[in-house]
């Protein structure tokens, strides 16, 4: 499938040095690309260059496969939406907000009414069309701007953290009504965030930025189990990251050194390759060293709990078993477990649930 979107050989500069450097990054028609990645990464600036708002320094920027310039940009632009992380909305109405883009395209009054009534009620702003925007929530302003960008009927959607200043409770709701529209309407976008849950909820790929390079792109199920490297796996919450060389290898199962224990995991690395031996806390399960309690798990570890973080209804647990170890478990089952700083508990997790990154 041809690219609708392509970003080839892109650097931007500002200040002393580069702040974005992206090879090559394809954006597929129909889907949704989760851009992701910390505060600074160059997330809103790869956005921005992608809407021809600022001028790279280097590399180019292709729509249909013809390069975008100077000379037709403004043409590119209106068939875009933007929506950024601050609405940015006129002193009028929320109907002639909505309306606004589609007047300035010269589009005929009925059509214009037509789409504002549209999706002002897909949006759940229909009772608000005739109310001033200065007593609008942060919620129901975003709405606004995102209808404004649907009503346009663009070809790309570029969304900046629109939901980052939202309450959660409110966030929740737009997430939820967003992913809905984006189904139902097939709009290529592409949606910057440092949510990791956000990124789930709605990218069909996913893309992580980290100081201003692309480190990986593919399905999040994929970057979220498998990441490329061990920055990305700990921006991604792979939080047991520890340097350690395969012992052994075996019809698929591999024994590795690491913190003076052998720990078991999958796959075909030879003996002798250093990696990073990486592990998501949700997949370490704990339990009272007295108890003896048998599990299927190959890796079984000793060790003492140093600090429980209550986590709304989890509980993340650091365990020292000679490295930080981090699980992340109920607070039904702590209480169950009478977990407390200090205790001496056993952790277990499977060898399948090990991600080995070479290094």
């Amino acid at each position: 499938m041809s690219a609708l979107l392509e970003v080839r050989d892109l650097v931007v500069r500002g200040g002393e040095g580069d702040i974005l450097r992206i090879n090559s990054l394809d954006v597929r028609p129909g889907e949704v690309l989760a851009v992701i990645g910390p505060n600074g990464a160059g997330k809103s600036t790869l956005l921005l260059a992608m809407a021809c708002l600022i001028q790279p320094a280097e590399g180019q920027i292709l729509f249909h496969g013809q390069r975008l310039e100077k000379r037709n940009s403004l043409a590119y632009r209106r068939r875009l939406g933007l929506v950024l992380q601050e609405p940015l909305l006129q002193d009028i109405s929320v109907a002639d907000n909505v309306a606004a883009g589609l007047r300035f395209r010269g589009l005929p009054r009925a059509e214009v009414e037509s789409r504002v009534q549209v999706w002002t009620e897909r949006l759940g702003i229909a009772h608000l069309r005739k109310r001033s925007v200065r007593g609008l929530s942060g919620g129901e302003a975003q709405r606004v701007s995102l209808a404004r960008a649907f009503a346009l009927d663009p070809e790309l959607l570029l969304l900046d953290e629109p939901f980052s200043a939202l309450d959660a409770p409110t966030r929740s709701r737009l997430l939820d009504d967003l992913q809905s529209l984006l189904s139902e309407t097939g709009l290529t976008t592409v949606f910057i965030t440092h949510d990791l849950n956000e990124a789930l909820l709605l990218g069909d790929r996913v893309a992580v930025l980290l100081e201003g390079q692309l480190r990986q792109v593919g399905p999040p199920e994929q970057v979220f189990a498998m990441p490329a490297d061990a920055d990305v796996a700990a921006f991604v919450g792979v939080e047991t990251v520890i340097p350690g060389v395969v012992s052994e290898s075996r019809d698929g199962q591999i024994i590795v050194e690491a913190k003076g224990l052998h720990l078991e995991a999958v796959g075909d690395l030879q003996p002798g390759r250093a990696v990073f031996f990486c592990l998501r806390p949700e997949d370490v399960t704990l339990w009272k060293r007295e108890t003896g309690q048998k599990s299927s798990a190959r890796n079984r570890l000793s060790g003492r709990i140093r600090r429980l973080i209550p986590q709304g209804p989890l509980v993340r647990v650091e365990v020292d078993c000679g490295f930080p170890l981090m699980a992340l478990i109920t607070h039904a089952s702590a209480q169950e477990l009478g977990l407390d700083k200090g205790q001496e508990v056993v952790a277990a997790f499977k060898a399948s649930a090990v991600h080995l990154i070479p290094r």
